[in-house]
Order: structure tokens, then sequence, then C-alpha cells
């Protein structure tokens, strides 16, 4: 599935939804599918508390996007992005983990996609006045991280 299969199959009143104009906002949720898809091959092979884990730190980016957006001042917006942040860092840590169940291509997608999503976080970071420091992690080329495989 591409990003863009996926990004066509959303419902229109998400897409209406001012948060749907964040590219982060759009990779976090597409992150948040491709977990479902992830955990579900991982409990196949039953490892509960690895699909576990990480459906709900992945899910939990674009869930607090969400809630932290709809906050009114900076300060509450960006407690908010900081524990997506936190969550984008743990999913990447799960992925990792999970590297033997899923594969190495799924395991570099889904690492690709969280580095990015966490590039923007702290972008978005730092327009609210937070700085945080990440050092950048290019992707490789010939990497997409909107193709995603399954």
């Amino acid at each position: 599935m591409t990003f863009q299969e996926w990004s066509e199959a959303v419902p229109e009143e998400i897409k209406q939804d001012v948060l749907w104009q964040l590219e982060l906002y759009r990779h976090s949720l597409f992150l948040s599918d491709l977990a479902w898809h992830d955990a579900n091959l991982i409990m196949e092979q039953r490892w509960y508390s690895l699909a576990d884990q990480l459906f709900r730190a992945s899910s939990s980016i674009s869930a607090n996007l969400e809630e932290g957006y709809s906050r009114p001042t900076a300060t509450d917006r960006t407690r908010f992005y900081g524990i997506a942040f936190g969550s984008a860092r743990e999913s990447r840590g799960w992925y990792f983990k999970a590297r033997h169940l899923l594969g190495d291509d799924v395991m570099s997608h889904r690492i690709d996609l969280l580095s990015r999503i966490i590039r923007q976080l702290i972008g978005l970071m730092k327009s609210e006045g937070r700085h945080i420091k990440e050092n950048s992690a290019p992707y490789p080329h010939g990497t997409d991280p909107n193709h995603a495989p399954l």
C-alpha cells in the first residue's frame, strides 16, 4: 500500500479538518494504520506484548497531535506535541525490536517514516517556541517513505 492509496481511502470528514493540512498529521495517521497491520502480524506469532506496545506507541503520535492541536495555548499544545515526540521515539525502538518478526524491509520503512515524523515534530515544537535537539537521519538513497512494504 502506498501513502497515496491510503490517503484516498481516508474519510472526507477527516480530510476536511484543518489538522489534515499538516503533513506530520497525515504521516502519523498513516503510521497508525501500518502499525495496526504490523501488530496483527506480530500477534499471529504470539508476541502479544510486543504487538500491544508497538500499536499503542504508534497510535499515540496522531492521538496527541489531535489533542494538542486543539489546545488554546502554546504551552498546552507543546505538552501534547512533546508526548507525541516521545511516542515517535518509542515507536522507532519497538519497530527495531520487531525486526525479527516483520523483516528488514518493513522495519526500514517504518523507521524511516518515524525519523521523518520525529523531524517534523521537532519543527512543530520549534514553531511553538520549544527547542529540542535531534540529529537528522537522512533517508538512504532509493528509499521511499511513502511506499509501505507489507
